[in-house]
């Protein structure tokens, strides 16, 4: 469920701590005897050689199936990831990296790894810290990012740890060359006949005319206490950036003294930077400020997605696009 239909124009809280986020950052991301991934090694790598799960991750969503937010470490959605590519290229949905699924991965021979010139667009700021009181949210004039390292990270739909993996003592300045994963400027995805959301898999798949899964994204759709409103429904709007419209008696757990409110768009708003409003009060597909937690953590109802795979989505569809939510 969520507090009221965001309306107008609002996407990601990842960590801004830098040196932690190098401190912290999967041992996968890493070569096992120490030596930094660089793009040569990533880039050819397979099978279990070092770098092989960041290329596999960075190739899964080129290819619209997409393991969320990408760290070079296993995981869930990764797992799921691949077992909705093997579907859609009819091999054994293992959910496991094996000869074939690499081979039709590779058939996008563009590198998993590139290098960014940052530009002074990109560390322009402004930043600054984001209250976790919801009154104190409303205040601000924008719910932005917090850091350079979050704005970077969200561009290239990455943990913020494996940016500072891949760019160790590299300054986050104007000019600065980094090595990023390859998934800037994709292009838009057709339009879609409908919109799957499967609670069972925590997945949002589209379907072209026939049926055939095209692209699917890990989502997070619900919880014990608010669950997923199984049925047949249809988009309504889709709004990008929007202001969202925070009203306490909507939540269970809220704090009932506090009061309705206005929060700015922002890519830390609580629906990130779209909202695609379904036919059922009160739910919608949008973003989330915490990328690293979907398809891991609950959500109020509706189906939260990180902030680019929500705007690829928001992209596919359309007024009356169906919407089939199952368990």
């Amino acid at each position: 469920m969520r507090p009221d239909a965001p309306r107008g124009p609002a996407v990601i809280r990842l960590t801004h701590l830098y040196a932690l986020c190098l401190a912290l950052a999967p041992l996968s991301a890493a070569a096992a005897d120490g030596a930094p991934l660089t793009p040569e090694k990533v880039n050819a790598a397979t099978g279990d050689a070092p770098g092989a799960l960041l290329r596999a991750q960075v190739l899964l969503e080129r290819a619209r199936f997409s393991p969320g937010e990408i760290d070079g470490g296993a995981g869930s959605n990764t797992t799921r990831a691949i077992a909705g590519f093997q579907r859609a290229h009819d091999l054994e949905p293992s959910g496991e990296l094996d000869e074939a699924t690499w081979k039709a991965l590779g058939e996008d021979d563009a590198p998993a790894l590139v290098t960014y010139a940052l530009t002074a667009e990109d560390v322009a700021g402004p930043f600054r810290e984001i209250p976790d009181d919801t009154m104190a949210k409303a205040e601000l004039e924008s719910l932005g990012f917090e850091s350079v390292e979050e704005a970077v990270a969200e561009k290239f739909q990455a943990s913020p740890a494996l940016i500072a993996r891949l760019n160790p003592g590299k300054a986050l300045k104007a000019g600065t060359e980094l090595v990023v994963p390859n998934v800037a400027g994709l292009p838009e995805l057709a339009p879609a006949a409908t919109v799957v959301v499967d609670r069972s898999d925590s997945v949002l798949r589209l379907q072209d005319g026939e049926g055939k899964v095209y692209a699917q994204f890990p989502a997070s759709t619900g919880s014990e206490h608010d669950p997923l409103p199984i049925g047949e429904w249809k988009i309504n709007t889709v709004a990008t950036d929007p202001t969202y419209h925070y009203n306490p008696e909507l939540f269970w757990d809220a704090d009932k003294s506090q009061s309705k409110a206005t929060l700015p768009p922002g890519p830390n708003s609580p629906v990130g930077t779209v909202w695609i409003d379904l036919s059922k009060e009160h739910y919608g597909i949008h973003g989330t400020p915490d990328p690293e937690k979907v398809g891991k953590a609950e959500s109020y109802g509706c189906i939260r997605l990180t902030n680019w795979s929500a705007r690829a989505v928001a992209a596919a569809v359309q007024a009356g696009t169906p919407a089939q939510l199952q368990e």
